[in-house]
């Protein structure tokens, strides 16, 4: 007897609800949340998505969040793409750096810098995107010393993407962070936007766009920021005289010299001093000279420098009584730099013993980075990159990574081998700087 009508109608509903049981059950969890109306529960379904192993798989998924009307999911859409780390979240990422909000603007950025910079985004503190605000305004009372490693290829997609929110993003706070980011990204295709920066009226800004132009090393910039060294922030000032002094701006000499022998405070005029002994032909030897013998150990020190790298060889004999009477363990240091400087390669010695000090080591490197690009001192560095202290090994191979040659790579690659794990490390990345130097 066939079944009637009311038993078929009641098995066609079991059937419809077992069939939508099974497609719920089949359903990652975060799926339906996606679409919920409530902008919490949208913004818990992105984060279990990023949780999920296989979340990477469904990035598709988050980028019409991107336009959500809530902040805080936007938000967190950024913060799960920046922790997925894929091609795919970049390009999302970067789509996000047009948000209209700047703190998902300014997330977005730090976003892509991680992706070359890992843990450049500390996502563990990161509880809501009013706490991320809040830590990007406390984050420019100190500048980043942070940068990718010279032979990381940036996406030029990803630095246009910045240097758009250095020109244009939402508050001067984003900007700012965005000059910081090209900065770190050493972004020399994003130049121009911080030229751009360097005149803005916010200090903020000009200031991170200062900072960031000295990290790209590009000379063709320093003539362009000479005009600050009048500015009335003090930061302003101080970052400036450090940037024409490593671009070796020789227009910013008059400026330098007025700040040296000026009423300004003493470390203004010791950061003066040391710019003015980083550029070539200055004519400013007889400078030098009167400040050798000045009370301040940091104005010695400069002038020593600057009397090093004027390369008057009759000043040996001069550098090397002020070493000798010399107490003041950095000065020594920039004497026995000036003293190499003059030929006196026996105080190379002294340079490679400060790196066995946590003090005096970031002093006594960048000389010898400078020094070892002369054929000669290279050579007389392989002896101790070989045979020198835990610290001189590690030290020495950063030195080669910057002024080596073809010649130090096979000093380099038997350092990988060095018994001690830091050393051998150093030793590794030294040779991919070097490599993509070459």
């Amino acid at each position: 007897m066939p079944p009637d009508e009311d038993t078929m109608s009641t098995r066609q509903r079991i059937a419809s609800v077992v069939l939508v049981a099974i497609a719920a059950s089949a359903q990652e969890p975060w799926e339906a949340g996606l679409s919920d109306p409530k902008a919490r529960v949208r913004a818990r379904a992105v984060r279990s998505l990023g949780e999920s192993e296989e979340g990477f798989r469904h990035l598709t998924r988050l980028a019409p969040l991107l336009d959500d009307g809530s902040e805080e999911v936007r938000a967190t859409v950024v913060a799960t793409l920046i922790k997925v780390r894929t091609v795919d979240a970049q390009q999302l990422l970067i789509r996000a750096t047009s948000d209209l909000s700047p703190r998902v603007q300014s997330l977005a950025v730090d976003g892509l810098v991680d992706f070359y910079l890992p843990n450049y985004v500390k996502l563990g503190v990161l509880s809501s995107i009013s706490a991320f605000g809040a830590s990007l305004k406390g984050r420019f009372s100190k500048p980043s010393p942070l940068t990718v490693s010279e032979y990381i290829k940036v996406n030029p997609e990803t630095l246009g993407a910045i240097g758009a929110v250095l020109r244009a993003g939402r508050s001067d706070e984003a900007r700012a962070n965005a000059a910081r980011a090209v900065g770190v990204l050493l972004g020399r295709e994003a130049l121009d936007d911080l030229l751009a920066g360097v005149r803005s009226r916010n200090s903020m800004i000009i200031l991170e766009s200062v900072l960031a132009i000295k990290k790209l090393q590009v000379i063709s910039a320093g003539p362009e920021i000479v005009f600050l060294l009048d500015d009335p922030d003090p930061e302003i000032r101080k970052a400036v005289i450090q940037a024409v002094g490593q671009l070796r701006t020789r227009e910013a000499v008059p400026g330098l010299v007025e700040v040296v022998n000026g009423v300004h405070k003493v470390r203004v005029r010791v950061q003066a001093l040391i710019a003015l002994a980083k550029i070539p032909d200055n004519g400013q030897r007889e400078l030098f000279l009167r400040y050798l013998v000045d009370q301040d150990k940091g104005m010695r020190a400069a002038a020593a420098e600057g009397v090093g790298r004027v390369g008057d060889p009759g000043d040996a004999r001069l550098i090397e009584h002020h070493f000798q009477m010399e107490k003041a363990g950095s000065t020594r240091l920039s004497l026995a730099f000036a003293a190499a400087c003059l030929g006196n390669f026996v105080r190379l010695n002294d340079l490679v013993e400060g790196l066995n000090s946590k003090v005096h080591r970031l002093e006594a490197r960048p000389f010898l980075v400078e020094l070892s690009r002369q054929e000669e001192v290279l050579k007389r560095l392989y002896v101790p990159l070989s045979t020198g202290t835990v610290a001189q090994r590690r030290h020495l191979a950063f030195v080669l990574s910057q002024s080596g040659n073809e010649a130090s790579l096979p000093h380099l690659e038997n350092l990988t081998n060095d018994t001690n794990g830091a050393v051998a490390s150093a030793a590794i990345e030294a040779l991919r700087v070097l490599r993509s130097r070459l």
